[in-house]
């Protein structure tokens, strides 16, 4: 199927995009990679009569590092945060999480500013966001404000965007020095969204026990899922099969996942534990193996 008519803008900067926003009323779509809103149109789901393309407005695009953020402009496309020699060392979970995302085409065209937008439960960009307290700034023309990932991402394909506003940047803290990271995932084919995600990081005090852990489910509830209890139980804890197990236990009982037509709900529940198990173990070994570590 083909899209509606409707009428083509491009702005280069964002007073512009501002400024035909004001002009154009309700009827108006801000498209940023397109790669969720132009199958949507498509199918005629979606009929706007004007459709803003913020792309390239040089003000949302590239990435900026200090010792302590990464700042992301959101129409920064999937492949050059998965490209950013930078991020390996600084925050390598961040172009691995763009490394899983779709296949070349699409993150070459994708950008991070529509995934976390459209807020897919199961998209690796929410997910991520969530797990490292990624924080997002949203102008209005009149009024910037600042969200943390948790207030942001608010249900199923639902952000705190609203229409007269756009998403401008994201603002992921550095991995600190000695923490490991893992994501795994569970999709039907390479490429797909995910059944079931799990994202971890991780820090160990001299001592071997945990000193800080970040643990985040996708797939499982209408938004990404922080366990925020078992975090905080978890400091000075020692991290061995038996914690692992429970741990994996604890966050197959998590949310309230659903049964489509990719998966049951209890499938849900029993990959999640063994993708726990996984992303655990990968992130104790990398934590481990971190330069200076009796541990390792």
């Amino acid at each position: 199927m083909k899209s509606g008519k409707f009428t083509y803008h491009e702005p280069t900067t964002l007073t512009a995009a501002f400024q035909l926003l004001a002009e154009l009323g309700d009827d108006v779509k801000i498209i940023a990679g397109g790669q969720s809103l132009i199958p949507v149109m498509n199918l005629r789901l979606a009929q706007p009569e004007h459709l803003i393309d913020i792309n390239t407005i040089q003000e949302l695009i590239g990435i900026k590092e200090t010792n302590e953020h990464i700042t992301v402009g959101a129409v920064t496309c999937h492949a050059d945060i998965e490209t950013a020699f930078g991020l390996k060392a600084a925050c390598p979970i961040l172009p691995e999480a763009a490394r899983r995302i779709g296949h070349l085409a699409i993150r070459n065209r994708g950008t991070i500013g529509g995934s976390l937008v459209n807020a897919d439960p199961a998209a690796e960009w929410p997910l991520i966001a969530i797990l490292m307290d990624a924080e997002m700034t949203i102008h209005s023309g009149q009024e910037v404000r600042i969200l943390s990932a948790r207030d942001f991402i608010q249900s199923v394909y639902t952000s705190a965007v609203e229409e007269y506003e756009i998403l401008t940047t994201i603002q992921f803290p550095v991995l600190k020095t000695g923490e490991g990271w893992s994501i795994q995932q569970i999709c039907r084919r390479v490429g797909d969204f995910a059944i079931v995600a799990v994202a971890v990081t991780l820090r160990l005090q001299q001592d071997g026990t945990l000193k800080h852990l970040r643990l985040c489910l996708g797939g499982m509830d209408v938004t990404p899922l922080r366990m925020t209890m078992v975090e905080k139980d978890a400091v000075g804890k020692i991290p061995d099969a038996a914690w692992i197990e429970d741990t994996s236990k604890s966050a197959s009982k998590m949310g309230s996942p659903g049964s489509d037509m990719h998966a049951n709900a209890i499938y849900r529940q029993e990959i999640c534990e063994v993708l726990t198990t996984k992303a655990l173990n990968e992130a104790l070994h990398r934590a481990r193996k971190q330069e200076g570590s009796p541990y390792g």
